[in-house]
């Protein structure tokens, strides 16, 4: 079938190509689904900036998505057309020892979907390259959300409620669920805690929201942008500061100088450097969340290790902000249905699959919380 998607054609690609592509029918444990929205989330960004390295080209990014369920291959047992779905952008198959033990966010048996193509060795998707030749697609943590259509493994999809909207569910998909659980998981905020959260953008938003429904007192949201900064105090943070720097001071002084502690960290760009300072505003014992995606080329960190002796303060990674996908997007979708996440402010604007070039130069200018593309 026919079906159109934004890719990078070819290596050098500085910005989005939208052309035609064909599409084949589902096959063994697959999903066709007909994308109803898509995330503009920066890491989708790191890609075409060289922070994140991938496969080859042309290649569909887009990992933040949900949609409609349109056909399944002959080996499907537990979706069917007309199904609504949100992405898990790590695949989980629930058995290997990751998901056994409660970690699917980091699926062992999940890598194999996210290589750019089917776990079989081929792709679904198929583009005519400069010389006219159909070549195949390569797609994003087996996803490829910029397209009208996708085809995924049954492992990538959870089933959410019919009645809901899609195109608010979709950050669930990766910024919403990533954001809260780094807050609630992978910090574990307690209530009376002082927390710092430094990029208030899609994850930091819902990291602002997480941390005041797990009880923090007092909640410092760290963003250059003023809108952003005006923002997170609606979603629950109590102080702002423009940057870690000046943070300091102020966080110094609101907790007589025991500073926070949680610090999660959700810029659109991880910087080295800047541990030093961010380990400056976090307590003794401590818990440093670094969710934000640093350069995979970043030589170096400033890191004072002293602290992690004398201090006992923590550093710690999140992927997907440490949530099981097929337990935590049913569990936040109906947070949001009960008024207790709000994703549609998160939604600063919608787009075309045209206007996707757009959409990001809106995120770098700092315009949006998250961007949505609405197929």
């Amino acid at each position: 079938m026919k079906a159109r998607a934004a890719m990078m054609m070819h290596e050098g690609a500085t910005e989005w190509t939208v052309t035609d592509v064909e599409i084949d029918q589902p096959q063994g444990r697959e999903l066709l689904v007909r994308n109803v929205a898509s995330g503009l989330c920066h890491s989708d960004e790191h890609f075409l900036t060289g922070d994140m390295p991938h496969g080859g080209y042309p290649w569909i990014a887009g990992h933040e998505g949900a949609g409609i369920v349109e056909a399944v291959g002959p080996e499907v047992r537990e979706f069917a057309p007309g199904d609504h779905v949100v992405y898990s952008f790590v695949a989980v198959c629930g058995q290997c020892p990751s998901c056994a033990e409660g970690h699917s966010n980091l699926c062992d048996n999940g890598a194999m979907v996210m290589g750019g193509r089917m776990m079989d060795g081929t792709s679904r998707i198929h583009v005519q390259n400069a010389d006219g030749d159909s070549v195949d697609a390569l797609i994003m943590a087996g996803l490829g959300t910029f397209a009208t259509h996708s085809v995924v493994h049954e492992w990538s999809a959870v089933k959410v409620l019919p009645d809901l909207p899609l195109d608010k569910l979709v950050l669930l998909g990766c910024g919403a669920t990533t954001g809260w659980g780094s807050a609630v998981y992978a910090a574990e905020i307690s209530p009376g805690d002082n927390v710092a959260v430094i990029g208030v953008g899609g994850l930091g938003s819902a990291a602002v929201q997480g941390a005041k429904l797990a009880g923090a007192e007092r909640i410092f949201a760290i963003d250059p942008v003023e809108m952003k900064r005006e923002m997170a105090q609606k979603f629950g943070a109590t102080h702002t500061a423009t940057d870690v720097a000046s943070a300091f001071e102020l966080i110094q002084q609101e907790t007589w100088g025991r500073m926070c502690n949680k610090v999660i960290c959700t810029m659109g760009v991880g910087e080295g450097d800047l541990m030093a300072s961010i380990m400056a505003i976090t307590s003794k014992r401590g818990r440093v969340v670094v969710t934000n995606i640093h350069p995979w080329t970043e030589p170096s960190n400033n890191i004072p290790l002293i602290d992690l002796t004398l201090s006992e303060k923590q550093v710690v990674g999140s992927l997907f902000g440490s949530a099981n996908p097929r337990a935590d997007i049913p569990r936040l979708a109906e947070l949001y249905r009960k008024g207790q996440l709000d994703l549609d402010s998160m939604i600063t604007r919608t787009y075309s699959l045209d206007q996707i070039n757009e959409g990001y130069q809106d995120m770098r200018d700092g315009k949006n919380i998250r961007g949505v593309i609405i197929h």
